[in-house]
């Protein structure tokens, strides 16, 4: 059973300021998005498929969610679902007219509607959203310590440059000492820190926020991704996370019975993830092309040997399905050790790296004081 992208209800499809499908699946898939995240969604529909699964109406457990909510927000949204699916509209098209849920989210639970499999849907999205939330925090616990490390690092070396070494060039100068090379290039560089530190911190921040303004920009999402792949032991960690949520996403449409191609054109829409959009697109146009997945597959440069030869097996057995659920499962099960492995990598090499930069100021300083001591003695 195939299906256009494009046959979605026009009320769902238009904003208020008449922006695209496209711009309304960035806003869902921001990182730090207000609205409905998905956190909320992770618990709504993990809890709405227990209610389904228990032989309630859809009716009824909207309902039983909506007293259960806490925040205004969050009652206001599922009220004015409850009453779009109490005058007959469809429970799929009244979840994707609140302009919180993404098209995947909607071709997942129409398909169970249409096959009476919502509660099964139900429970496959709240999975879907609980693995990548846990792929979230996997990510910021491998990655906070050693940034508080690195942060650290630089606020000493710059308090450093800015008022000990100067401390010392005073003496220096008073004694008129011939000063080595490495403490003369330390002293250049405070100079430089005293002249320019502040602007270089301005710059910082600026390209910070400059980064969360053009966080829907296409060339700047395409540069930074491009760039986030290149970077040793990152980038490969970065491309498992992406095809773990992959993995899963196809896993659940194939259980709603979604064709491949409509599952591909869909997950290209979801992740926002350049590079696995990119590779998404040439498999779309080869599919169109008449050719199958797995030969598709092999066009594009992050997916990798082994998920091309189980998804040909997939296709020769008809276990499309389980193929890739076993995939997400050996995806998920890396991207935990790798993170591990990226955090034990990343402390000591930070530690290393903040004692070297500090002794290396320390005896740039002090080197020559020994030497003035020995010319006194």
């Amino acid at each position: 059973m195939a299906f256009k992208l494009d046959n979605i209800p026009a009320a769902a499809v238009k904003s208020k300021g008449g922006g695209s499908i496209e711009q309304l699946l960035k806003k869902e898939i921001t990182f730090f998005g207000s609205g409905f995240n998905n956190k909320k969604k992770q618990a709504f529909y993990l809890e709405l498929g227990v209610l389904l699964k228990a032989g309630i109406t859809i009716k009824e457990a909207i309902t039983l969610i909506i007293e259960s909510l806490k925040k205004k927000n969050d009652k206001e949204l599922f009220e004015d679902i409850l009453h779009q699916v109490i005058n007959g509209k469809p429970f799929s098209e009244a979840l994707y007219a609140s302009k919180q849920f993404s098209e995947y989210e909607y071709y997942s639970l129409r398909i169970g509607e249409e096959t009476g499999t919502t509660a099964r849907v139900c429970r496959e999205l709240g999975v879907f959203y609980e693995r990548k939330n846990e792929q979230k925090r996997i990510v910021i616990a491998a990655l906070t310590y050693p940034g508080i490390v690195f942060s650290t690092a630089i606020l000493v070396v710059f308090f450093m440059l800015s008022y000990v070494v100067p401390m010392f060039e005073g003496i220096f100068k008073q004694n008129k000492m011939e000063l080595p090379m490495l403490t003369r290039v330390i002293m250049k560089m405070s100079a430089f820190t005293q002249s320019y530190g502040l602007l270089f911190f301005m710059a910082i921040v600026t390209l910070l926020f400059a980064g969360r303004f053009f966080k829907d920009n296409q060339a700047y999402r395409k540069t930074l991704h491009y760039v986030i792949l290149k970077i040793p032991v990152v980038g490969p960690f970065t491309a498992k996370v992406y095809l773990a949520q992959f993995t899963q996403a196809v896993t659940l449409l194939s259980t709603s019975k979604v064709p491949m191609l409509n599952s591909v054109q869909m997950v290209r829409k979801m992740i926002q993830f350049v590079p696995l959009q990119d590779d998404l697109l040439i498999v779309e146009n080869n599919i169109l092309q008449g050719g199958s997945l797995s030969e598709s597959l092999k066009q594009t440069r992050l997916f990798d040997g082994r998920i091309i030869s189980l998804v040909k097996v997939a296709e020769e057995t008809n276990q499309t399905e389980y193929v890739f659920n076993q995939l997400n499962e050996q995806y998920n099960q890396e991207v935990v050790q790798q993170s591990k492995i990226l955090s034990t990598v990343l402390e000591p090499i930070i530690i290393l790296f903040v004692g070297v930069l500090v002794a290396v100021l320390l005896i740039a300083m002090y080197l020559p004081m020994f030497q003035l001591s020995s010319a006194i003695g």
